[in-house]
C-alpha cells in the first residue's frame, strides 16, 4: 500500500511570537497545513494520509480538517513524536496497528509547512519509492556551499555542481526504514537531520527526485511573506 505522512509535530519556534505552531498559520485565509493536505488528497494513488501533530493540537487539527470538508476516510490525524524521525515512527506504528506492514508498503513523508509541492513531485516520489525504496526530493544548489567546522574559518568549499538542497517529500519502503532506524545507536540518532540520513549512515543508496525552487518550507516570518506572495501570484494567473 502507499501511505502519506504529513509531518506537523514541531512547534515552529523560529516563527517568533505567534499564537500557534507555524503549520496552523494562514495563507489566504487557509491554514498552511490545509493547503498541504489538499495536494495529497488530489492524488488517487494514496491509500491513506496521516497527519502527525503535537498532542495538544490533535483535536484542533481534526476540527480544522472537518471545517474544510477534508475529513475523508483516508485522512487520519495522530499525535507526533519528540522529533522528526520519532514522528515518522509514530506514523509507521499507526499504519502497523491498523493494517500491518507489507514488504512493498511505502510512506511518502512531507513537511506540513511546504504547501507548494506539485502533483509531479508526489508522483515521482511514489514511482521512485516503489522502485528504489528510498527517495529524497532536491534542487540543485544555486549558491556556493561553504563548510566550516568551527563557524570561524572555512574547512572546505565543495564542488557546487555536486551539491543539492534537500526538500520534501522523502519516500521510503516502510519495513526498510524501520529496520535501519532500529539498528541505529543513540549517538547516530542524535545527529539525524532527516530520515534520508538514516539510509546514508547505513550506506544505503537514496534516489534523487527533482523538486521546485518554490517548494519552500515556511519556517520564519520572511518565509511566510514569500509564501503569501507565491500564493497571490498563482491566484492572479
Amino acid at each position: 500500500m502507499i501511505y502519506a505522512g504529513i509531518l506537523a509535530g514541531g512547534k515552529g519556534t523560529r516563527m517568533g511570537n505567534v499564537p500557534m505552531p507555524k503549520q496552523f498559520l494562514t495563507l489566504n485565509d487557509k491554514a498552511i497545513i490545509i493547503h498541504t493536505l489538499e495536494k495529497f488528497i488530489l492524488n488517487n494513488r494514496l491509500d491513506k494520509i496521516f497527519i502527525a501533530v503535537p498532542k495538544d493540537w490533535v483535536q484542533y487539527t481534526r476540527d480544522l480538517v472537518k471545517k474544510h470538508q477534508l475529513d475523508l476516510p483516508k485522512v487520519e490525524v495522530i499525535q507526533g513524536g519528540a522529533d522528526r524521525n520519532d514522528t515518522i515512527m509514530n506514523v509507521i506504528a499507526a499504519i502497523d496497528s491498523q493494517n500491518g506492514l507489507n514488504d512493498d508498503d511505502i510512506l511518502v513523508t512531507h513537511d506540513a509547512v511546504r504547501p507548494f509541492l506539485t502533483h509531479r513531485i508526489i508522483e515521482q516520489n511514489i514511482d521512485a519509492g516503489l522502485e528504489f525504496g528510498s527517495v529524497d526530493t532536491v534542487i540543485e544548489a544555486i549558491d556556493t556551499i561553504v563548510e566550516s567546522q568551527d563557524g570561524e574559518f572555512i574547512t572546505q568549499i565543495p564542488v557546487r555542481s555536486h551539491m543539492f538542497q534537500g526538500q520534501t517529500p522523502q519516500t521510503f519502503n516502510i519495513k526498510k526504514l524501520q529496520e535501519l532506524y532500529n539498528s541505529l545507536s543513540q549517538d547516530e540518532k542524535e545527529i539525524l537531520t532527516d530520515a534520508c540520513k538514516i539510509f546514508a549512515i547505513k550506506g544505503e543508496k537514496v534516489k534523487l527526485v527533482r523538486g521546485e525552487s518554490y517548494n519552500i518550507k515556511v519556517t520564519t516570518p520572511y518565509d511566510l511573506n514569500v509564501a503569501n506572495s507565491i500564493l497571490k501570484g498563482s491566484l492572479d494567473k
